[in-house]
């Protein structure tokens, strides 16, 4: 009988994608409230560090596959791979983080067991034992929450910044090795270099503090305050749609439905009034300030903290004032 939760892992070039800890932040949650074990699955060659490390997790098992045909990530063999570790495991549940790589591969595994797939989720509630799991529709403007039916496992995957990563419980996870049958002519694609957008100055989804500015600000000039602020705090600058489409920041600073998907432990929105497009980017963020001189700005319905105010004093004020502590 199914039974479980069990987290696909992701990994590239030797170390664990950051969102994978999401997922598996997630399963503790659901877990403990559906009193199920929760697994997590490595797929690769030489992963052996790779799970070590994840075992240090709240887990009760993690689970290796390594062969040749896994060296390198392909949908093909993945999916395979995958199909084998759930008929040996059955888990009730899978989670993944909603990544490209799960994003390509998912939907292949989900189809040849003919089950269930729930994707780009933002959370989820327990209802009558069973997982209610909300997800995003009409870019953002609505939500709807989902129950997955029929045989399971079902399949989940969760939107990065839905949960804390580094909330993770600690823990003593069993390292189990499963063996699949996986031969290189099932393997039909030849994967090329992976793909690698231009270097970003920062990758925000690794900052602890970001101030973004929006239209608000006005003109491009007037944006050395906001970096003046985001100097003193010891953050990074980031922006909404508006300011990127007009070049006075690169695109790489945008936060949003069309740019990157952030949870910093404090997110400033500076003169950024709230569309739905930049919200789903930030939401996940552990604390929002927001100053903005509209008392009606859609951004006020999600900030912890809100400042009613013009930006050209307010700012600058709290600058000095950041300033004045750390001397």
């Amino acid at each position: 009988m199914a039974n479980g939760i069990l987290v696909f892992i992701e990994h590239v070039e030797g170390q664990i994608n950051r969102a994978s800890y999401e997922a598996v932040r997630a399963a503790q949650l659901i877990g403990a409230q559906l009193n199920q074990e929760t697994s997590a699955v490595i797929l690769g060659q030489g992963v052996g560090s790779l799970a070590a490390e994840v075992a240090g997790k709240k887990l009760n098992r993690v689970y290796t596959v390594e062969s040749g045909s896994l060296s390198s990530y392909t949908p093909d063999g993945y999916s395979i791979a995958f199909k084998q570790v759930i008929e040996q495991v059955q888990p009730a549940l899978v989670l993944m983080a909603h990544t490209y790589e799960v994003r390509d591969f998912a939907p292949k595994l989900a189809a040849s067991l003919q089950r269930a797939l729930v994707g780009d989720c933002i959370g989820y509630k327990i209802e009558d034992g069973a997982g209610v799991f909300t997800r995003q529709i009409f870019q953002g403007k609505l939500s709807a929450d989902v129950v997955p039916t029929g045989d399971t496992p079902h399949f989940v995957s969760f939107q990065i910044g839905s949960f804390r990563g580094d909330e993770c419980e600690a823990g003593q996870a069993e390292v189990q090795a499963l063996t699949v049958n996986l031969d290189a002519d099932q393997v039909r694609q030849q994967p090329e270099a992976r793909f690698k957008e231009a270097k970003a100055a920062v990758d925000l989804t690794q900052a602890p503090l970001i101030v973004a500015v929006g239209r608000g600000i006005k003109e491009q000039k007037n944006l050395e305050i906001v970096q003046k602020l985001a100097a003193a705090m010891g953050a990074e600058i980031a922006a909404s749609r508006p300011i990127c489409d007009n070049d006075w920041l690169p695109m790489d600073r945008q936060i949003g439905s069309s740019g990157q998907t952030v949870a910093p432990k404090l997110y400033l929105a500076v003169g950024i009034s709230g569309a739905i497009q930049h919200l789903v980017g930030m939401k996940g963020s552990r604390t929002i300030v927001a100053i903005n001189k509209d008392a009606e700005a859609p951004i006020f319905e999600i900030a912890d903290y809100g400042i009613v105010g013009d930006l050209f004093e307010v700012v600058p004020a709290l600058t000095a004032e950041i300033e004045k502590m750390k001397s």
